[in-house]
């Protein structure tokens, strides 16, 4: 039997992340596309793209070929995809096609199902599974999946947040919301905009949310010292800025994403609710890493609420754990093309 290489895909709004079994997390990028328009090729894939967001001449377009966590713009996905397969299958085993697992919200319809297959298959992969997300995620998280116990995980990433109650290995009820940490960065903007007058850009907003954003308001606020365009006199202009105004800035989509984990909750059976209440929920994904979130969600659903353990990758490593035992979950969560 020959050698298959196996690769595990967390394809993220904002970034994506590849995981190969027995290696680990391989490679962490944007996921960030710059094409030549004039010359219709791909100048930069990942980081080299993201730092040309917002700076770039007319004959050079930025592109984020996902939106929502589902493929907005085909052709650039699939060449993102290739870009990232070339990176981690160098040597000897650029002559082997992977298999590819792709992580893919649960909210994800057929249509966009096949697009993320055929993206995979067309970028060079010799076959393509998709996996639910929040089950990845939980696998990631470290939260036994097959037990007959509930888990409620709550994956907050660029594009969507997903809340599913997970047992005995599968997803009894989820809420997938298109409200997330693009969300939160067009909030902040807007709220320095209509309160400040300064124009920001997005890379901006995602840094302020970054070092100083917090889900509850503060004791002993942080400040940050920001720099935009003065919408009144068209120049260049720096201010402070304290993290309690990034509370209220971000108030609004934070409401969203709990009342979609409040509604999961109404709808989870009473037996798996008791379990919930005894365990809490554990949140991932990059909107975990906002300071204060799991506090937040605590207090507005009164379920205890834990970060887990490195929440960025908890869905790369879920699809590296599925990759090695790939026979047994092919059935259970794996929608086969």
């Amino acid at each position: 039997m020959g050698y298959i290489m196996k690769i595990g895909i967390d394809l993220g709004t904002k970034n994506s992340l590849v995981f190969i079994p027995d290696k680990g997390v391989v490679l962490n990028e944007p996921s960030v596309v710059a094409v030549s328009v004039t010359e219709n090729r791909i100048l930069a894939v990942g980081q080299a793209a993201k730092e040309m967001i917002g700076r770039t001449p007319e004959e050079i377009q930025v592109f984020r070929p996902l939106k929502d966590g589902v493929i907005a713009d085909y052709r650039i996905t699939q060449a993102m995809l290739r870009h990232f397969i070339a990176k981690v299958n160098s040597g000897f085993f650029k002559f082997i096609k992977p298999e590819l697992l792709i992580g893919v919200p649960a909210g994800i319809t057929s249509t966009e199902k096949r697009a993320v297959i055929e993206a995979g298959i067309l970028a060079g992969a010799k076959e393509v599974f998709v996996a639910k997300e929040p089950i990845l995620s939980a696998i990631g998280a470290g939260i036994p999946i097959n037990s007959s116990s509930g888990h409620l995980i709550i994956d907050i990433g660029g594009g969507t947040a997903e809340v599913a109650v997970i047992s005995l290995g599968g997803i009894v009820c989820s809420h997938s919301l298109r409200v997330a940490g693009d969300e939160l960065d067009i909030a902040v903007a807007e709220y320095i905009k209509n309160k400040h007058n300064l124009a920001i850009g997005e890379q901006t907003a995602e840094d302020i949310k970054i070092k100083i954003g917090t889900a509850l308001p503060e004791k002993e606020p942080k400040y940050l010292e920001i720099r935009g365009r003065d919408l009144i006199t068209g120049l260049p202009k720096n201010i402070r800025i304290s993290s309690n105004e990034i509370c209220e800035a971000i108030a609004d989509p934070l409401a969203e994403i709990i009342q979609c984990v409040k509604n999961v909750l109404r709808e989870t059976p009473p037996e798996l609710s008791a379990d919930i209440m005894d365990k809490g929920m554990v949140v991932a994904g990059g909107g975990a890493c906002l300071r204060n979130i799991a506090a937040l969600l605590s207090k507005t659903t009164g379920v205890p609420c834990f970060v887990a353990d490195d929440p960025l990758s908890c869905v790369a490593k879920g699809t590296g754990a599925v990759l090695d035992n790939l026979d047994l979950y092919k059935k259970s969560i794996m929608a086969k093309k």
